[in-house]
């Protein structure tokens, strides 16, 4: 420690620079007022936001609305902290109104380091981390405390009024794309319908459920024509037979007659008989078309039922955010102004100020006395050197001849 060796050499070096200290210690004094004199003080408040979970649970009313309430409240944190948005609220509350020459980019700066929004996980179900969020805090600091409370207030009603905003375009989308889905699905099997209801109008004939009695049908055209046939033949042999009275004669010639009119009516029954039969001639191509046709239907209705079923489920999702039954942020402690400022306050500045400065002064004499050892005591020799000096002579200043004042004059006189 250079000449210190004992109390007494520090005190003794103490009293040898005591002008550095004091001078140190004044300036050290000096600067710690300028700087207390130039801080602020900073008030905090806060504002605690609570996750409340759906009044229907889950599997009885399914939200549309995916992902984990932490990552949809990330996506809020984002736009509440955007510029614009910081923007709009520093231009709609006035807060750098006694800075205006802040620049907009100072400004936003300010307002992201005086926000801090954190939020509490909620408590785990099993072993998997689901992301989920049951507390949201909004913490704002600010020079003054109703500023403090307003900014975070704000920030707070803002946080709610976008997640509640979200979660509504998030629903509603959900619910015109499956209503959309859903009309076109309808209209797919309308339009199906109309397309099979005009093939069995052009087919009516060579469909399953008319095949059979025109198959009826033609059987009993055949059946009347062996008839005929059997009677052609029974009047052709009569005809054959030899007139040989008037009678008979006459007899044959209306036999012949007959025969005429039943040529006539067997070829009547062919041409209705072939008619019939050039009308199944398409059955197995009919039915063919039919079935794809039932199975295009069938798909179509699959997918309307399908639809529909979603329809309803997001419709109900809907419904119960418009209410306000889903899951939602409920404010659970609203921001209070603080009575006090977090930041210390001047006095206990400058009192600390004063106490480094003090030390800063003694440390700067030691460096100093560090600079140039000298010995200046017998211990100290004896100490540095280890010889006890015979005699020690002491420095000695002889006294100033002062001179004598007016009045010590006048009185010695």
């Amino acid at each position: 420690m250079g000449s210190i060796f004992s109390i007494a050499d520090f005190l003794d070096m103490l009293r040898r620079r005591r002008g550095l200290i004091v001078a140190v210690f004044l300036l050290g004094c000096a600067l710690s007022l300028l700087f207390a004199a130039s801080q602020r003080h900073l008030y905090s408040s806060s504002e605690v936001l609570q996750m409340q979970g759906a009044v229907i649970p889950g599997e009885m009313a399914p939200s549309t609305v995916q992902g984990s309430s932490a990552r949809r409240l990330q996506l809020i944190e984002q736009q509440v902290m955007s510029r614009g948005a910081i923007l709009e609220l520093i231009e709609e509350f006035k807060l750098f109104s006694d800075q205006p020459g802040l620049t907009e980019a100072e400004q936003v700066s300010a307002i992201r380091e005086a926000v801090n929004i954190s939020g509490v996980a909620a408590a785990r179900d099993g072993y998997r981390d689901d992301g989920e969020v049951s507390l949201l805090r909004i913490s704002a600091t600010w020079p003054t405390a109703e500023g403090a409370r307003l900014l975070a207030h704000e920030v707070s009603q803002r946080t709610v009024s976008l997640s509640v905003s979200s979660r509504l375009e998030q629903s509603r989308e959900t619910l015109d794309f499956f209503t959309l889905q859903e009309d076109t699905a309808l209209r797919e099997v309308q339009a199906l319908e109309r397309e099979i209801s005009q093939f069995r109008a052009r087919n009516d004939i060579a469909l399953p459920s008319a095949a059979e009695s025109v198959q009826r049908e033609i059987a009993a055209l055949n059946e009347a024509l062996l008839t005929i046939d059997r009677q052609m033949i029974a009047l052709q042999r009569q005809i054959a037979q030899p007139a040989e009275s008037r009678i008979e004669r006459r007899a044959r010639e209306e036999q012949r007659a007959e025969l005429d009119g039943l040529a006539e009516e067997r070829a009547l029954l062919e041409r209705n008989i072939d008619a019939l039969s050039a009308s199944i001639a398409g059955t197995s191509e009919a039915q063919a078309r039919l079935v794809e046709y039932d199975r295009q239907l069938e798909a179509l209705q699959d997918t309307l039922a399908a639809a529909t079923a979603r329809r309803k489920e997001a419709e109900t999702a809907y419904r119960l955010e418009t209410q306000r039954q889903a899951e939602r942020l409920t404010v659970l402690e609203p921001a209070v102004e603080a009575q006090y400022p977090f930041t210390r306050s001047r006095k206990s500045l400058a009192i600390l100020g004063a106490l480094v400065s003090a030390v800063a002064a003694v440390g700067a004499a030691f460096l100093m006395d560090l600079r140039h050892p000298v010995i200046r005591s017998a211990a100290q020799m004896e100490h540095a050197l280890g010889l006890r000096p015979v005699v020690s002579i002491p420095r000695m200043q002889p006294q100033r001849r002062r001179r004598r004042s007016l009045l010590d004059r006048i009185r010695r006189r």
